[in-house]
């Protein structure tokens, strides 16, 4: 596999951002990661957990080959026998138990991604020793925005209900999803015809409900929620802003459920991350922008 086959790999993990747990249990295992993928997530991580080395390379295979476009990275390898295992039942990524020497040489030698499994509380001292690490750590689904924050992580390990009928283990991946994403109403944003439109109708908010307005230049702003402009821009009637904290994120799951954006609407902070895209969907008479929380 080659550099660029890794970095994509890893990116794809990180833009999934959620890694559900399925432990191996023949038939039940290819039920729960189909489950997965109807509620969005086309990734999981089998357990290969001490003494059921067998078991988990049997679920790897089986779900390999009836979803054979599931992202399957194997957790908690702790040797090289079940990195070997691993990779042979098909396998993508190996997520070693802890910064695993042994494991981590393995797949350099055969030319395999790895990322280091970890408890949140193990962050610091793994980079300490490698500053490059790739990290994947365990999470309770409330935990996982706030894990995510870190920066380093590419995404959280979460346990699933493997042997719960489907409907349920596919609401869940949903509802991660959901979590983690944290859609919510940034602002709105009103065109007017011209500045003293903008001004006379964010002074009637201001008049109403006690929003101090303010002139931005190109608007007039009341609380930072209704924004009036002072010249037309997207959407007929303006713009309703959506924000995130994972906007990269966002953007993957939102078009991966089939919207399509405006590329060249993009904008980028001074760090060059996404600050905010328009997707190309019109509601109401408004268009609609996907920003950075």
């Amino acid at each position: 596999m080659s550099a660029q086959d890794f970095g994509r790999l890893y990116s794809k993990i990180e833009n999934y951002g959620i890694a559900p747990k399925i432990k191996a249990d023949g038939a039940i295992s290819v039920a729960a990661a189909k489950a997965l993928c109807s509620g969005g997530l086309d990734i999981a991580e089998i357990t290969f957990e001490p003494g059921k080395t067998r078991e988990a390379a049997k679920a790897t295979k089986e779900i390999s080959s009836e979803l054979p476009g599931m992202l399957l990275l194997a957790g908690n390898v702790s040797s090289a026998n079940q990195a070997k295992a691993a990779a042979e039942s098909g396998a993508l990524v190996i997520a070693g138990a802890g910064l695993n020497k042994e494991v981590a040489e393995f797949c350099a030698n055969i030319k395999m991604p790895f990322v280091v499994g970890c408890g949140f509380e193990e962050i610091e001292n793994i980079l300490a020793q490698c500053p490059e690490a790739r990290l994947i750590a365990a999470a309770d689904e409330k935990d996982i925005p706030g894990y995510l924050s870190h920066g380093r992580l590419i995404a959280c390990s979460v346990d699933i209900a493997t042997g719960a009928p489907h409907e349920s283990v596919k609401e869940s991946a949903a509802r991660m999803v959901k979590r983690m994403l944290g859609f919510d109403l940034a602002h709105v944003v009103i065109n007017c015809e011209n500045s003293e439109q903008a001004e006379r109708d964010s002074g009637k908010v201001e008049s109403i409900f006690g929003l101090e307005k303010k002139d931005l230049g190109a608007s007039f702003s009341n609380a930072d929620i209704l924004h009036f402009t002072k010249q037309r821009s997207y959407g007929k009637n303006g713009q309703i802003a959506i924000c995130s904290d994972f906007i990269e994120r966002a953007v993957f799951y939102l078009k991966r459920a089939g919207r399509q954006f405006i590329e060249e609407s993009a904008r980028y902070d001074e760090e060059n991350r996404l600050a905010s895209i328009y997707l190309d969907s019109i509601i109401g008479g408004f268009a609609i922008k996907l920003v950075r929380r």
